[in-house]
């Protein structure tokens, strides 16, 4: 054995897909944390206690887009639409395996080029930002048209994705770096 191949193994796709599939999923989370935390230092006084009652009755009656998922792949595999309650929670379950998957394809896809990691994730999270929440959910009838919404909501969505971004890159590399049995240094990280 060299000492370059000590250092460096050869490219897995299935360790890469295993270690951004993981970071995905904790990037779901962590995007989620971020968008609350988002909403709630942008809220007006006025709309934390009011919500009227045909906005309410309109975000019950639909969802948002991982529940309109959710309740289209249920009426294709069940039959039937999904309840308010079964839309609650197969919702998040569609966030969390579209995070997965997405991470899981971003980390094999980085195996082979280790280019696309550059930017620590965030050329990654711009690029599903533009593609799946401006392009895809709206051409799919899961949103309304992408300009139909203010450059607020835009610019927050854009920034959840960097932050998922960010943190599924951040977790695909002290993965990565464990499973080739290097560890976590400030290299690896920082590369």
């Amino acid at each position: 054995m060299t000492s370059r191949s000590l250092h460096k193994e050869r490219p897995s796709w299935g360790k890469g897909a295993a270690a951004g599939a993981v970071g995905g999923l904790v990037g779901s989370w962590t995007m989620n944390q971020f968008q609350a935390l988002l909403s709630q230092a942008t809220k007006k006084p006025a709309e934390q206690s009011e919500v009227k009652p045909q906005q309410q009755a309109a975000r019950e009656e639909d969802g948002d887009a991982t529940q309109k998922v959710a309740s289209r792949l249920a009426r294709a595999a069940l039959g039937r639409g999904l309840t308010r309650q079964e839309r609650a929670v197969a919702g998040p379950i569609v966030h969390y395996a579209f995070g997965s998957l997405s991470g899981g394809v971003y980390g094999a896809a980085a195996e082979f080029s280790p280019r696309i990691s550059k930017g620590f994730g965030l050329p990654f999270a711009a690029v599903l930002w533009v593609a799946a929440d401006e392009a895809a959910v709206p051409a799919l009838g899961l949103s309304r048209p992408a300009l139909d919404y203010p450059l607020s909501s835009h610019l927050s969505a854009l920034a959840a994705h960097a932050v998922y971004g960010i943190t599924t890159e951040l977790v695909r590399r002290v993965l990565r770096s464990t499973l080739v049995g290097r560890g976590v240094t400030g290299r690896t990280l920082f590369r």
